[in-house]
């Protein structure tokens, strides 16, 4: 188990954080946690403000294969893959690997890129549909955090069930007060974030023992 930030190719996006807390009435929390065009493609302050393929993933993902030193044919599941970005691009580098993805938004899966839509399926981390050992790699990102702790850990526990080879997760997470109270204006739909020690005890306590980085409102 190891932190490790291979999303650092990843454009930053710039946050207004106090705009955001103006902006983040109850009413808009339950719009974004409904995961439908309204967090996808709606407007910003109900989530992504339009979720669209630029292929900012390919690097990302090309840092992944080197990293874990992944084969042609290796198979790799995203949890909570959205509209199938990345595992598009893990195709595109790797024409070869088996891929799979879930995720809890209909939206999102109805509008996934049709070049990885026959691998997607709406399900929760908290019950993966695949057998022990399926993947070479289990990634999710910002993705497990929007569980309350009890389903957060169980997530957990299937990633390392699935697993066979690595897993990389990000979650939300804080190293100071000034890290922790942009994270609170900024986040809609997180129903666990903690301090970044918190997370690894976390870990060690639920036996995952795979890789993880953070999702930091510095």
């Amino acid at each position: 188990m190891a932190g490790v930030n291979l999303l650092d190719t990843h454009p930053k996006t710039r946050r207004d954080y106090d705009k955001r807390v103006l902006e983040k009435t109850p009413e808009i929390i339950a719009l974004a946690k409904r995961f439908d065009r309204d967090f996808f493609d709606g407007d910003r302050k109900c989530g992504y403000g339009g979720y669209k393929y630029d292929g900012r993933w390919k690097a990302v993902v090309k840092r992944m294969k080197d990293y874990y030193h992944l084969p042609d044919n290796a198979a790799i599941l995203d949890i909570g893959c959205a509209k199938g970005f990345m595992l598009h691009d893990f195709k595109e580098l790797m024409p070869d690997c088996t891929v799979a993805g879930i995720d809890v938004s209909s939206y999102a899966i109805e509008n996934a890129m049709p070049s990885v839509k026959p691998f997607l399926e709406i399900a929760s981390a908290e019950s993966l549909p695949y057998p022990d050992k399926s993947f070479d790699l289990v990634i999710s990102i910002n993705s497990i955090h929007n569980l309350p702790l009890e389903s957060l850990k169980q997530s957990l526990r299937e990633i390392q069930r699935v697993c066979r080879g690595h897993s990389y997760i990000t979650v939300d997470a804080w190293r100071n007060e000034q890290e922790r109270e942009n994270l609170f204006k900024w986040v809609l739909t997180a129903e666990t974030m903690m301090h970044v020690d918190e997370w690894k005890r976390l870990f060690a306590e639920v036996g995952y023992t795979g890789d993880y980085w953070w999702f930091m409102a510095d």
